[in-house]
C-alpha cells in the first residue's frame, strides 16, 4: 500500500487511478475538478462543500446528514423543502431559531426536557453500551461530553468571559485542530454520572444566561482573540446562543437514533 502523507499535491493530475478504499485524512481538495469518478460505497465525513458546482450527478440510495442551505438540486433550492418538513415532523424544532429573550428561555426550556428524557432511556442501558459507537458515531457518553464542550466554549468563554471553563472530559469534534490547553482525549471512558455532574453545570450555566437575558443584551457582540475555542472577534452573542440551541437538538436526535439501534443488539 503506498502512503502520501505531508506531501504537497497540489496540482497534480490523476487519469485512469484506482483509489478504491482509499483512505483521506485532512485532506485539502478545493477547487478541485473531477470528471467521470465513481464515490459509490463512499463514506464522506466532515467535509466541507461550500459553493461546489456537482453536474450529471446521480444520487441514488444517498444519505446526507448536514447543515443545508442555498443548495438547488434541478433548479429547486431544496433547503427550505427540507426545513419545512423537518419542522412538520417535529414542530418543536421551530423553536430552536428565537429570536427574543423569551424564545431563547422556551427553546432551552423544550431542551432540557427532551434531554431529561433521553437520559431516562439511556439509564436503562449497561453503562458499557453507552460507551459504544454506532456506525463509527460517538457513543452516548461521548455526546454528552461534546455538549458540556459547546457549552463551555459558546456561553463559558465567549458570552461570560471565563478564560479556561473546561473540564477533562470536555470533547472537540473529531476534525478539530486541537488547541493548548483544551482537553481532547477521545478514547477516555469516565462514567456516566461523571459526565451528568458536569453536564447538569452546564445546563444550569446556560439556563441563568438565558434566564437574565434581555433584549439589549441578545442584540450585544462579543470578542475573544486570545488562543482556544472559539475564536471571534464582534460575533454577536445571540449566534453563540443559537450554536448551543442547534449542538443540543442534533445531538439529542443522533443520541436517539443510536440508543435505537443499541437497544436490538443488546
Amino acid at each position: 500500500m503506498t502512503e502520501f502523507c505531508q506531501q504537497n499535491l497540489a496540482g497534480a493530475r490523476f487519469e485512469r487511478v484506482n483509489l478504491r478504499g482509499a483512505a483521506f485524512t485532512r485532506v485539502y481538495l478545493n477547487d478541485t475538478r473531477m470528471h467521470a469518478v465513481d464515490f459509490t460505497g463512499a463514506r464522506i465525513r466532515g467535509a466541507l462543500f461550500n459553493r461546489s458546482d456537482l453536474r450529471g450527478i446521480e444520487l441514488v440510495d444517498v444519505e446526507i446528514n448536514g447543515v443545508i442551505e442555498n443548495v438547488v438540486v434541478n433548479g429547486v433550492d431544496i433547503a427550505p423543502l427540507i426545513d419545512a418538513e423537518l419542522n412538520r415532523r417535529m414542530p418543536e424544532r421551530a423553536k430552536m431559531r428565537p429570536e427574543d429573550p423569551d424564545g431563547f428561555r422556551e427553546a432551552w426550556a423544550v431542551l432540557e426536557r427532551l434531554w431529561a428524557g433521553t437520559v431516562a432511556r439511556a439509564r436503562t442501558f449497561p453503562e458499557e453500551a453507552l460507551h459504544r459507537g454506532v456506525d463509527e458515531e460517538w457513543s452516548f457518553i461521548q455526546t454528552l461530553r461534546h455538549l458540556n464542550f459547546v457549552s463551555a466554549g459558546w456561553v463559558g468563554r465567549m458570552v461570560l468571559c471565563e478564560a479556561a471553563p473546561w473540564h477533562r472530559w470536555d470533547l472537540p469534534w473529531d476534525e478539530a485542530p486541537g488547541w493548548d490547553g483544551i482537553p481532547w482525549d477521545r478514547e477516555a471512558r469516565p462514567p456516566l454520572d461523571e459526565v451528568l455532574a458536569v453536564r447538569r453545570e452546564r445546563q444550569a450555566m446556560v439556563r441563568r444566561v438565558m434566564e437574565s437575558l434581555t433584549d439589549e443584551r441578545l442584540g450585544s457582540r462579543v470578542t475573544r482573540t486570545e488562543p482556544g475555542w472559539p475564536q471571534a472577534e464582534n460575533f454577536p452573542l445571540k449566534e453563540c446562543l443559537h450554536s448551543v440551541l442547534h449542538e443540543e437538538w442534533e445531538h439529542r436526535l443522533f443520541a436517539e437514533r443510536d440508543l435505537h439501534t443499541l437497544e436490538k443488539e443488546i
